[in-house]
């Protein structure tokens, strides 16, 4: 069809095949072919000359408008590849979303700014699955350094530290550095929902040689640090957690164990081959960088 097109924009076959590198032979074959295809006639000769014949006009009309649809195409594709455009859909929880997720999407969107972004915070829910079941590109997870699921790339990015928050005044308070079995007799304010947060927590509370106790569970950081200040009991909150500090308690490191929560990008191994979603894996670890 494009070469029809261009017999009847050019108004000769011999001028076509000059444009398109054919011999007229060859322009006069692909013309019969197509007009054996269609089951009519597409040109017709007037003189030494030729002309399209109203089904010829027809598909130089339609083929005018293909030719325009698949140039469009290819450079909608070359934008996808060189990860000018795109659609990329995030998970991520509120810690990592202020700390982690907010700085890289403000690069990315600066240097790719019709990458299209849907973003969505799932507390309480774990993320991962959103990635597992393909309703997500990419979701910030807290999951152990030695987890391995089929068909998922985990890319560490940091592991965030869980400090103590103790009320001001408290006797420990002026030790800039903290062993977690010495706060063995605290009352304690429970900072996490059940999951691996909380997991990663009790680990060190075990570590330590002690269960923990717990007067209250807040699952909520802002409201653990309000129940310290008021002086109920202490609570660990991860170093991610802590940009809003409460001015009446104090935060200490902790030795002997520390607990951790180990947190990564999860992606799909088959989702890697889009250029955008590999920017931003690269654009997080950047981030995360100490």
């Amino acid at each position: 069809m494009q070469v029809l097109h261009t017999v009847v924009t050019s108004g000769s076959v011999s001028a076509a095949a000059v444009a398109l590198g054919y011999t007229p032979s060859a322009i006069s074959q692909q013309v019969r072919a197509l007009e054996k295809q269609a089951g009519i006639a597409l040109l017709e000769r007037i003189g030494r000359g030729i002309k399209p014949t109203m089904a010829g006009r027809l598909l130089a009309r339609h083929a005018a408008v293909i030719e325009q649809q698949v140039a469009e195409a290819e450079a909608a594709l070359a934008d996808l590849r060189n990860a000018r455009t795109g659609r990329l859909s995030i998970r991520y929880f509120a810690t990592a979303g202020a700390t982690l997720v907010a700085p890289a999407l403000a690069r990315l969107r600066q240097d790719r700014p019709d990458v299209q972004i849907d973003l969505k915070m799932t507390d309480p829910d774990d993320p991962l699955p959103d990635v597992m079941q393909g309703r997500a590109d990419l979701a910030i997870v807290v999951r152990p350094h030695c987890q391995v699921h089929e068909g998922i790339r985990l890319t560490h990015l940091l592991d965030d530290p869980y400090r103590v928050v103790l009320p001001l005044g408290h006797p420990l308070a002026s030790q800039p550095v903290l062993k977690l079995s010495d706060l063995a007799g605290e009352r304690w304010i429970g900072s996490e929902r059940p999951g691996l947060c909380l997991d990663a927590m009790l680990e060190g509370f075990s570590a330590a040689g002690f269960r923990p106790e717990f007067e209250v569970e807040t699952e909520d950081y802002t409201t653990a640090q309000a129940f310290v200040a008021a002086g109920v009991g202490a609570t660990l909150i991860p170093n991610m957690g802590l940009a809003g500090r409460h001015p009446a308690v104090v935060v200490r490191e902790l030795s002997g164990p520390e607990p951790v929560r180990a947190i990564h990008a999860a992606v799909r191994e088959t989702s890697l081959g889009q250029p955008a979603l590999r920017e931003l894996l690269t654009t997080l670890r950047e981030v995360a960088k100490p």
